[in-house]
């Protein structure tokens, strides 16, 4: 394993879907048990932020005591929960059960360093995103308004993209519409 570990940010109250995203199937696992082993392959700690305790089986989970602060609040949690000796840390939202294994693969096994690394396809960027510890602290101290892409915008210089053919790591599923088109 190269030091890097995984937060997969499942807080969200899911109220366009209708019902938890976590738990919705894609290809015969949840979107959460797919994650947890696409992760599991690269990454000796998973991390499962929800809302509250859940079955997150391969996975450790920790609850984020104020998910209606919304996503960067979820991950805080996630990145102050990780060990000392984690190098880098993988995120995602869990609403992107589309990514392929090897883009995972390709991400995360092929991390060597960068600050951060994105993965991109045609042009946009997408899901998981791999930053480096010395990231951690600008993560943690954004004010609760911030979101996560402003410490990607201030380190833009020093993002390495993976450019892939994977459609999936831009299609996260919001709506039960968006669910539909998946299946």
């Amino acid at each position: 394993m190269n030091g890097v570990a995984a937060i997969i940010l499942a807080a969200g109250a899911s109220s366009r879907m209708g019902r938890p995203k976590a738990l919705l199937t894609y290809h015969g696992e949840t979107f959460l048990a797919r994650w947890i082993r696409m992760f599991r392959v690269y990454c000796e700690d998973v991390v499962v932020v929800s809302s509250a305790p859940m079955d997150a089986a391969g996975a450790r989970t920790v609850v984020n005591p104020e998910p209606e602060r919304g996503m960067l609040s979820s991950l805080q949690c996630g990145v102050a929960s990780l060990a000392g000796d984690v190098r880098a840390a993988a995120f995602t939202p869990v609403d992107l059960p589309a990514v392929s294994e090897s883009t995972v693969a390709d991400l995360i096994g092929g991390w060597s360093g960068e600050l951060v690394r994105i993965p991109r396809c045609g042009g946009r960027r997408g899901h998981p995103v791999v930053v480096a510890r010395p990231l951690f602290g600008e993560f943690l101290a954004l004010p609760p308004t911030a979101e996560a892409r402003a410490v990607i915008r201030r380190r833009e210089v020093d993002i390495a993209y993976l450019d892939v053919d994977d459609p999936g790591i831009l299609a996260d599923v919001d709506t039960p519409a968006d669910y539909e088109r998946l299946k």
